[in-house]
């Protein structure tokens, strides 16, 4: 893409405050964008080829999106934790094997798509995040859901086509979390926690394409509890 190209895009995205590039090949994240630092609210380079992203992410103080969907990134830098106004972001099929460190520090954000990534475990960090609505985990390589899962705000957790064979009965802790997606995975039916169905918040359980016929969760115990969330819910958004 030539560089006039790009500087209609970025006088565009001053004006809008909004920088979308998408699909274009780039092999790194355009430099020119650290102008706009001060006034991007949303950035979207999804579909390009972008490995690594540069230390100067921790600039864009007003970034309240940021979408890199189907790049070739394997890691984040630290200073992407600096973001606090961040409430979105996407970075689904890319090759992250864990977020930094400090993730736990990117206070305002609500959404969190991972779909697609080399991720082995629910990555702790999340458990600080006190406004995490959506969290989405799917087709990774997570093998289990650990004791830390408790602590999780996450209204919705996606955890489709993984390779979870243990969960923890934290999980039925977690304070607001309403749809927990298990579809696709390696549990059998006495892996399932009990306390999921008969006392916790959750009131859409997706299991199906597990080591178990569906039928043979309805006779568990709790489960005539879980349906009474469950039909509440429909009633509710009916």
């Amino acid at each position: 893409m030539g560089n006039s190209a790009l500087k209609a895009h970025l006088e565009t995205a001053q004006k809008t405050g909004v920088f979308q590039l998408t699909g274009k090949g780039l092999s790194e994240f355009p430099e020119d964008l650290q102008k706009l630092a001060s006034n991007l609210r949303t950035i979207d380079l999804s579909n390009n080829k972008i490995e690594t992203l540069p230390p100067i992410m921790g600039r864009f103080s007003v970034l309240k999106s940021l979408a890199l969907n189907h790049n070739k990134l394997t890691a984040l830098p630290e200073e992407l934790c600096k973001l606090k106004k961040l409430e979105a972001l996407h970075l689904n099929g890319n090759y992250l094997t864990q977020l930094p460190a400090a993730f736990g520090q990117l206070s305002a954000l609500k959404t969190l798509s991972l779909s697609g990534n080399k991720l082995r475990i629910v990555p702790p960090q999340l458990c600080s995040l006190r406004h995490l609505d959506v969290v989405d985990l799917s087709r990774n390589q997570i093998q289990s859901v650990p004791d830390t899962v408790g602590e999780l705000q996450a209204i919705e957790l996606n955890l489709n086509q993984n390779q979870i064979s243990q969960i923890s009965s934290q999980i039925s802790h977690c304070p607001r979390l309403k749809v927990l997606r298990l579809e696709e995975n390696c549990l059998e039916l006495s892996m399932l926690p009990q306390s999921i169905l008969s006392d916790s918040q959750i009131s859409v359980l997706a299991v199906e394409g597990n080591l178990f016929e569906i039928k043979k969760l309805r006779e568990l115990d709790g489960y005539d509890k879980y349906m009474e969330r469950f039909t509440a819910t429909k009633k509710k958004f009916a």
